[in-house]
């Protein structure tokens, strides 16, 4: 089990980005989190199988069919996720 911790620069707030990340979670088996920052970037963290969470990034790396990523900057992390995902306020 693996945790990640990513910031999503870009235009990715106010674009469907969180519900989206969190349909790709909840698909992929995977715990964690999403949430917008007062930068305008997008947090989260996820936790679950290496390949799992490969995919989850993958589609951050992408976003939403009206967000632009402009970049993704991951990083491991020690974080124990509960059961699910959620979206954040």
């Amino acid at each position: 089990m693996l945790s990640y911790h990513l910031i999503v620069s870009g235009d990715v707030q106010g674009v469907g980005f969180r519900g989206g990340a969190a349909r790709t979670a909840t698909r992929l088996g995977l715990r964690g989190w999403v949430k917008n920052n007062n930068d305008g970037t997008v947090e989260s963290i996820v936790q679950g199988p290496k390949e799992a969470c490969e995919e989850y990034i993958d589609w951050c790396k992408k976003g939403s069919v009206s967000s632009r990523v402009h970049a993704v900057h991951v990083e491991k992390t020690e974080e124990d996720m509960c059961e699910g995902f959620e979206i954040l306020q």
